[in-house]
């Protein structure tokens, strides 16, 4: 291999030296399918191969730039003094500078944080700004002080804390902890979200107060975070504090909250799903969420709910959804109860099973199930005047009772 690697590396520098840059890369591409990285460092002609790398790197298009960064990338810390010089030259196209940077950070050394921090504190190119960050980010934990000193500048400060937050370390939590309840919401939007994925005394309180923030969006992000602490719901009364955001003013955080209390698994939590589900002026958005939420909960009362809200409302939108996911239950001991709902709608005529597509969701959900209680109303439903509640009812009895089925057909 070796030998191939040198005459690639001869046909490389005649394609160089006669300015054929299609040649030139070819080969380099071709060295990079015939070598790993340890090949590569045993050649002795690195520094060549890092000239002709590099020239390549410069005359290449966006794709060839690609796979040449592979090289540069194989060939170790040799390459960082001529990627540093690429990013300190600011007569260098913002491409090429981008390359270096993306480079800098696959070698993930420590000496190259110096350059990258200067790159986004000085820079006005966002795009070259935001590689630097994650490139800082790939470091992890040795970039987490330089970060920390970003934080301190406004116009770095977002950028410092979202790559903090891709670091996702138990030293970010301090630095993160004194961005969130900053002055931009972005900033605080961003370090809630991060700080949510650690079970930390120090943060509870703070996602708390981030519950009454002005930003929907931080909001949001506290009421999610919340939901991943159930292990402190009595202590902290946090279906009390959820279930206040169900009315929020903002539609995305009172269904952030549907989500976060079904996570509570309670009793209580299901009935608050379940005040906001048949209130007059919820809406439709959130009503759905609601309903999946009772389900998500895992619990008789959840299903018991359901099985009143059908008595309740009168929207066909939400009769249908409700027997959708009641045919989705996945617990063991919730499939009896499920079975039995469906079945009461059509032994005791609810309105919606005169309904053709909400009775064919009733066959298909009874299908879903899988109980044998239900064969019998499905074989009725089989011979059903509606062609479509016909083929869903024998589609359910597929999966039930398939000689059956073969039959109806």
């Amino acid at each position: 291999m070796v030998n191939n690697i040198n005459q690639l590396l001869v046909q490389a520098r005649v394609a160089y030296d006669a300015a054929e840059w299609s040649l030139l890369i070819q080969c380099l591409q071709e060295l990079i399918l015939e070598t790993d990285s340890k090949d590569i460092e045993e050649v002795k002609c690195q520094e060549s191969l890092l000239e002709l790398a590099l020239s390549a790197l410069e005359i290449g298009d966006f794709q060839q730039r690609w796979e040449i960064a592979k090289m540069l990338t194989r060939l170790g810390n040799i390459t960082i003094p001529p990627l540093v010089a690429i990013l300190e030259d600011d007569t260098t196209e913002d491409e090429l500078r981008w390359y270096a940077v993306r480079i800098l950070g696959e070698l993930k050394q420590t000496e190259v944080i110096p350059v990258l921090m200067e790159l986004i504190q000085s820079s006005d190119n966002e795009e070259l700004r935001g590689m630097a960050a994650i490139a800082l980010g790939q470091l992890g934990k040795t970039a987490i002080l330089a970060l920390t000193e970003l934080l301190a500048n406004d116009d770095t400060k977002l950028l410092a804390t979202q790559t903090l937050c891709y670091i996702r370390n138990q030293e970010t939590i301090v630095p993160l902890l004194s961005v969130a309840e900053d002055s931009q919401i972005a900033v605080r939007a961003a370090a809630i979200e991060a700080l949510s994925s650690f079970h930390d005394s120090r943060i509870t309180q703070v996602l708390l107060n981030s519950l009454e923030d002005t930003s929907a969006t931080v909001r949001q992000e506290a009421v999610r975070g919340l939901g991943f602490r159930p292990e402190l719901r009595d202590r902290l009364d946090l279906v009390t504090c959820l279930q206040a955001k169900l009315y929020d003013t903002k539609i995305d955080v009172a269904c952030a909250a549907v989500v976060s209390l079904s996570r509570m698994g309670c009793d209580t939590a299901a009935s608050h799903l379940y005040q906001v589900l048949v209130t007059y002026d919820t809406p439709l958005k959130i009503q759905i969420e609601a309903i999946r939420g009772l389900t998500w909960i895992g619990s008789i009362s959840g299903l018991e709910y359901l099985q009143k809200a059908l008595n309740t409302l009168v929207s066909q939108t939400l009769w249908q959804q409700i027997v959708v996911v009641i045919g989705r239950v996945q617990h063991q001991f919730l499939n009896q109860k499920a079975t039995e709902i469906l079945l009461e709608m059509l032994y005791q005529n609810h309105p919606a099973s005169e309904i053709s597509n909400i009775k064919s969701a009733i066959a298909l959900s009874l299908g879903q199930l899988g109980r044998d209680e239900a064969i019998e109303t499905l074989i009725s439903l089989s011979g059903d005047t509606d062609n479509q509640v016909r083929l869903h009812a024998i589609a359910a009895l597929k999966n039930l009772a398939p000689e059956i089925a073969h039959h109806q057909n």
